[in-house]
C-alpha cells in the first residue's frame, strides 16, 4: 500500500514537472548564461524538500507551478483542473498581479507576506532563497550592484512577514542577509 502511495505521489510530482517545463521551455533567465527558467520552479521545490524538509506533495506542486500563471500563457482554472484546488490556491497567493505597476507589486508582497496561509509562505520563502542565491552567483544582465542590494533589501522585508514558518529556510535566508549587511528585525 504504501508503495502505491509512494508511486501516486512520484506520478503526481513528474505531471507537475512536465506541465511546468512545457509552460515555461521558451523562457530564460536573465542571467549572463542564460540560463533555462524552468531550473528556477525545480530548485525552488527541491530547496523546500532537501533544505526545508517539505513533503507535502500539494507544496511542491505550488513551488514547480508558482510563476506558471504571473508569466506564461497557463490560468487559475487549468491549474484548478490539472492539479486541484489547493495547488491552485497556492499558486494564486503567490502570483503578482501583472496589470499593476511594478513597484506596486513590489510593496504588495511586502503587506501581503504576514497575510499568506503556510503553505503559500513556504514556497515565498523558498522562492526568494532561489532567487538570492542566484544573484550571489550570478548578476543579471543589465543589473547594477545597487539593484543587486536593492533586491536582498526589499527581500529581506518580504521574510520578515513569512517568519515563523520554517527556521530552517529562515536561516539560511538570514545568512545572506547577515553576509550583504542586511540583518533581519528582531
Amino acid at each position: 500500500m504504501a508503495a502505491d502511495a509512494g508511486n501516486l505521489v512520484t506520478e503526481q510530482l513528474i505531471e507537475c514537472m512536465n506541465f511546468a517545463a512545457v509552460k515555461h521551455r521558451n523562457q530564460r533567465r536573465k542571467d549572463p548564461d542564460k540560463t533555462p527558467y524552468i531550473n528556477h520552479p525545480l530548485g525552488v521545490a527541491y530547496i523546500l524538500m532537501k533544505e526545508g524538509g517539505i513533503t507535502d506533495v500539494q507544496v511542491l506542486q505550488g513551488a514547480l507551478l508558482h510563476d506558471t500563471v504571473e508569466d506564461t500563457e497557463t490560468t487559475f482554472e487549468e491549474i484548478e483542473e490539472l492539479f486541484g484546488s489547493e495547488v491552485r490556491g497556492i499558486v494564486a497567493e503567490v502570483t503578482d498581479d501583472k496589470t499593476l505597476p511594478k513597484m506596486e507589486r513590489k510593496r504588495l508582497q511586502v503587506v501581503n507576506a504576514p497575510k499568506k496561509s503556510h503553505k503559500a509562505k513556504l514556497v515565498k520563502l523558498a522562492d526568494k532563497l532561489y532567487n538570492l542565491r542566484d544573484l550571489e552567483r550570478a548578476t543579471p544582465e543589465g543589473w547594477t550592484t545597487e539593484r543587486v542590494m536593492e533586491y536582498f533589501r526589499w527581500a529581506a522585508q518580504v521574510v520578515e512577514g513569512l517568519r515563523g514558518t520554517n527556521q530552517m529556510l529562515e536561516n539560511k535566508l538570514d545568512e545572506l542577509f547577515k553576509a550583504r549587511g542586511i540583518l533581519p528585525e528582531t
